[in-house]
């Protein structure tokens, strides 16, 4: 099995202490693509696109895999997963990290925010002007297979108790993050069983 930890958008690098050899340890292999170029409109189809053609580069077509997207690639989660079923490259499951959830329809990252508790997080350093005014892309059928949710940052509290309403596995490690890596292999295990 292969776990994709898909970076935050606008070329900031995925981070999760650990994380990388849990998963290994537990017999699932890491992949950390590379995502820049998603700084210019339309920022989100960038992402997805440029996302894509990594897992592509990285990733045998066949292989399963496992989506685990950190911050705001968390609302590009579906668009990722349909590109990857498109390619033939079957996703076994999804795992948000510290991300705003996936909503139907083509909302834009500000009413993300806002129905889901961010309104008060400020803007990342160098954010473009339209970045959280574009509309993002939708999927109508997804999720297509199991979803968690880990957290560890208190400020993303309301995404995670969202998706424990949808039914989603959720691990709460703010109390203790220095488990998160660990935390992580263990919920893509239980997420593929």
């Amino acid at each position: 099995m292969i776990a994709v930890l898909l970076p935050p958008t606008l070329g900031t690098p995925f981070v999760l202490t650990g994380a990388e050899k849990a998963l290994t340890d537990i017999g699932h292999q890491p992949v950390l693509p590379e995502v820049t170029g998603d700084d210019t409109p339309p920022h989100a189809a960038r992402y997805v696109a440029l996302a894509s053609l990594e897992i592509n580069r990285l990733v045998a077509t066949d292989a399963p895999t496992v989506l685990v997207a950190q911050g705001d690639t968390g609302p590009l989660l579906g668009a990722v997963g349909a590109a990857q079923r498109a390619a033939h490259r079957p996703v076994r499951s999804y795992v948000l990290l510290d991300a705003p959830l996936p909503r139907p329809g083509s909302p834009t990252r500000a009413e993300i925010a806002r129905t889901q508790g961010l309104a008060d997080l400020p803007a990342r350093t160098g954010e473009p002007d339209a970045y959280r005014s574009e509309l993002l892309p939708t999927v109508p059928d997804w999720p297509d297979a199991p979803c968690g949710y880990l957290l560890t940052d208190p400020a993303y509290a309301h995404p995670a108790h969202l998706a424990g309403m949808r039914g989603w596995e959720v691990r709460d490690v703010t109390a203790a993050p220095d488990t998160a890596g660990e935390t992580l292999a263990e919920l893509v295990a239980e997420l593929v069983r």
